[in-house]
């Protein structure tokens, strides 16, 4: 006997690096964003591993980046792997390259570095669908870094004022509809902001002379036929049924599920 699922995977977010005065940072990459709808055949194991939102840049020091976010990922005899890569960090200030990821971080900003530090490489490893798309470019000496790419589009340049990030994507796997895996934004003027819990978003950047912030959590989503679900899970997902007749079982952490 076998029966469809679909899932949402989403990787960790990406965090920002630190800053200096005058000198904002890259905001983080958004985590990979892919969805899949699978055959499961009756006691197939799935396991499901969540990524955790890279870590903030430390101190205020022009060297500290921020860090990769944790790949999330589903799999299973019989089926096909499906991993979402973490978001880039984010560059610290003073003119830092963005790292690559699901999506990449944001170019770190100075006053007196050179223009043209570019954004991480999104969809890093690649994917068809894209997992997700480039930081931000710092075209200015203007003192702003670029924001980090998201899974719906890539991020702005940046450097003259402080920049956005990219897009995030939504999806309505849950009955309602909700936007994941956005880019980070642009260090300017104030302490930046963790990105959301179980979104995958990047970390915001910061300026004069903060530390960076971590990106979100990952998510991984199963929706599966109501009369299907087994009630075979490990590491408490949150479990919601009769969603226009489907299961919804929602991971925030590492666990599985028995079809």
């Amino acid at each position: 006997q076998t029966y469809l699922a679909d899932f949402l995977v989403v990787g960790g977010g990406g965090g920002s690096g630190a800053s200096q005065s005058g000198s904002g940072s890259g905001g983080g990459g958004a985590g990979g964003f892919r969805t899949s709808t699978q055959t499961l055949a009756v006691g197939t194991a799935i396991t499901i591993t969540v990524g955790d939102g890279g870590v903030a840049g430390a101190g205020t020091s022009a060297g500290n980046d921020g860090g990769q976010g944790g790949s999330s990922s589903i799999s299973g005899s019989g089926l096909t792997t499906i991993t979402s890569a973490g978001g880039g960090g984010g560059s610290a200030a003073d003119g830092g390259v963005g790292q690559a990821g699901g999506s990449g971080g944001g170019a770190g900003g100075s006053p007196s570095a050179p223009t043209g530090q570019v954004g991480g490489a999104g969809n890093t490893p690649s994917t068809t669908p894209s997992q997700g798309n480039n930081g931000g470019t710092v075209t200015s000496g203007s003192g702003y870094g670029a924001g980090g790419g998201g899974a719906g589009g890539a991020a702005p340049n940046g450097g003259s004022s402080p920049a956005s990030g990219g897009a995030g994507t939504a999806n309505s796997i849950t009955g309602a509809s909700v936007t994941y895996a956005a880019g980070g934004g642009a260090g300017n003027n104030n302490p930046g902001a963790v990105g959301a819990a179980n979104t995958g978003n990047g970390g915001v950047g910061s300026g004069q002379a903060y530390a960076g912030s971590a990106g979100g959590t990952g998510i991984v989503i199963l929706s599966v036929p109501d009369a299907d679900y087994s009630g075979t899970t490990t590491g408490s997902p949150t479990v919601t049924t009769g969603v226009s007749g489907k299961t919804i079982i929602k991971f925030t952490g590492d666990g599985s599920y028995t079809a």
